[in-house]
């Protein structure tokens, strides 16, 4: 009777198991989260703690997929795999966002709208950033997030000192047509391509330089096909992370606010880091005897600053003058309460 009892609990027990780890494996939620950056940058490292934090307190309800550096799709393709409901969640840049008829994200590629990074977080964190984020929900999208990718140099393998040195250049830019006119204005031909392919359209003079944030450009080892860098700061490199709209609304309440909660606190671990390994990258590049690193004179940042003046009044042309302008007083408030 012993030996029956025992031989029952056994089965009761195992029957419950298996039990429990198929309800477990019905009710874990997957999220695909895909991205072009490799894993080793701060993108990449955000998006790690983002999983880590997520599958922590949800109790691994949540499972986060993390895709780094084009494993699913490449930058022109991951809002669109998104909306279909291919992938969950996706961290692209701004640029790209204007593509999907939200254009007020066209003000992060103003030149010289932001000096630093305080003056970035004082959009992205403030009412306009918000409701920026909110348009994309009719785009069947939520916005949870900006994260920094910093500010950016300029590269080729000639000086860039002066808005004259662009004249003929070839450079490659994100899609984005406030960066179309801000190469135009400074007589340089604009070239549009995916990330993925800068390097080997570097190495073969398909194009002749590129902006782009110290992190990226060291990760991307560009100091080996680029010999001249200008630390212009002139202007932003952000991405925003999205998720599908559908995925969201099916989510309960408990697992969204898991999701925001680790989501808020991997954004500050990668801007920080972002700022870290920026200085960093941009140490690293000036110690490389293969390039030489220049920083702007009072004399060329004015001549820069006029050259791309055209380029605001083309942006209130197409968004409108009141986002414009909203930004600018944000920054410029900030800017004046440190004073």
């Amino acid at each position: 009777m012993r030996i029956a009892t025992k031989i029952h609990l056994i089965v009761l027990g195992l029957t419950l198991s298996l039990v429990a780890t198929i309800v477990s494996a019905q009710t874990t939620t997957v999220i695909k989260f895909s991205h072009v950056a490799p894993s080793d940058t701060p993108k990449g490292q955000a998006a790690l703690r983002f999983k880590e934090l997520t599958e922590q307190a949800s109790r691994r309800r949540v499972r986060v997929d993390v895709y780094p550096n084009n494993q699913l799709y490449k930058e022109s393709d991951e809002l669109e795999a998104l909306q279909l409901g291919a992938v969950q969640m996706v961290a692209p840049s701004l640029a790209k966002l204007a593509q999907f008829g939200v254009q007020d994200f066209e003000i992060f590629d103003l030149p010289y709208l932001f000096a630093n990074k305080d003056a970035v977080s004082r959009v992205t964190e403030g009412a306009i950033g918000k409701s920026m984020l909110r348009k994309l929900e009719s785009k069947g999208m939520i916005g949870l997030a900006y994260w920094n990718n910093g500010f950016k140099i300029m590269s080729s393998n000639k000086p860039l000192k002066m808005p004259a040195d662009f004249i003929g250049q070839r450079m490659r830019i994100h899609s984005s047509p406030v960066l179309e006119d801000q190469m135009e204005a400074l007589g340089a031909i604009p070239q549009m391509l995916d990330g993925n392919e800068i390097y080997f359209a570097l190495h073969s003079r398909i194009v002749d330089g590129v902006e782009s944030s110290p992190v990226n450009f060291y990760a991307k080892k560009l100091y080996e096909v680029q010999s001249h860098v200008t630390v212009s700061n002139h202007g932003y490199l952000g991405n925003a992370v999205i998720v599908n709209k559908k995925f969201w609304d099916s989510l309960p309440s408990d697992l969204r606010k898991v999701i925001e909660d680790a989501m808020r606190e991997a954004t500050v671990y990668g801007n920080n880091l972002a700022a870290k390994e920026n200085d960093a990258a941009l140490e690293a590049i000036k110690k490389n005897k293969k390039v030489t690193v220049h920083f702007l004179t009072e004399k060329e940042n004015a001549a820069w600053r006029q050259a791309l003046q055209p380029v605001r009044k083309q942006l209130e042309g197409r968004v409108g003058k009141a986002i414009v302008m909203a930004a600018t007083k944000e920054v410029e408030a900030r800017h004046l309460s440190e004073r």
